[in-house]
């Protein structure tokens, strides 16, 4: 009953117009993504033994290609996602911040070029998973956004950015056995790419909406 009790009060705070809608979609898309996430790894887990995770990309292979979409959604054990999770719905929600086509654009392309940039040049035989290429992709937009955009807000959150997640920097060099640097590299690099031409990309996006 207790528990009952619980989630009533959740449910009406929840549908009150005290919560801004904005608030309450952007909480919705990042619940939505870390459910998907978390779901799968203990599935993966705790029922398939990591089956999954040959689903990675494999570079230069026909088959690996799968992975470009599907890499970002797996992780090799439940630590590995736990080191994600964190940095990935506070980025994510950073960019959101500004607006949801923004984000959803910038998600496109980093999951995409990262994703291409591994399968083309990462090492034969080797397997590529995780959503830490995201996470380096949102990391490089935002703290090249303030450079490209040169308004106020935009520099604050590059600032931002930088004095909590500066540190990420040291992850696009190969200097950490058996951790996709190139993944993180092409990650950053796309997300750099987003930040330079979003405005384009938007308009892209707009006219492709606007063909009858």
């Amino acid at each position: 009953m207790e528990n009952d009790a619980i989630l009533d009060a959740i449910q009406r705070i929840w549908a009150s117009e005290a919560i801004p809608p904005e608030f309450k979609l952007h909480a919705t898309i990042l619940g939505s993504m870390v459910a998907v996430l978390w779901g799968l790894e203990l599935f993966d887990t705790l029922i398939l033994r990591g089956a999954l995770n040959r689903f990675g990309i494999r570079p230069r292979t026909f088959r690996g290609l799968q992975g470009v979409l599907l890499a970002p959604l797996l992780h090799g054990n439940l630590r590995h996602l736990a080191t994600n999770t964190l940095p990935l719905i506070t980025l994510a929600w950073f960019i959101m911040l500004r607006d949801i086509n923004a984000f959803i654009i910038v998600t496109a392309v980093v999951w995409l070029i990262s994703g291409l940039g591994v399968w083309l040049f990462g090492s034969a035989r080797s397997n590529h998973i995780g959503a830490s290429g995201i996470v380096f992709g949102y990391f490089g937009f935002l703290l090249l956004r303030g450079y490209f955009e040169r308004d106020l807000v935009s520099l604050a959150f590059s600032g931002l950015v930088a004095f909590f997640y500066g540190g990420l920097i040291w992850g696009v060099l190969p200097i950490r056995r058996g951790v996709s640097w190139l993944g993180h590299a092409f990650g950053f690099g796309s997300g750099v790419f987003a930040a330079r031409y979003l405005l384009q990309l938007q308009q892209w996006v707009e006219s492709i909406n606007a063909t009858p």
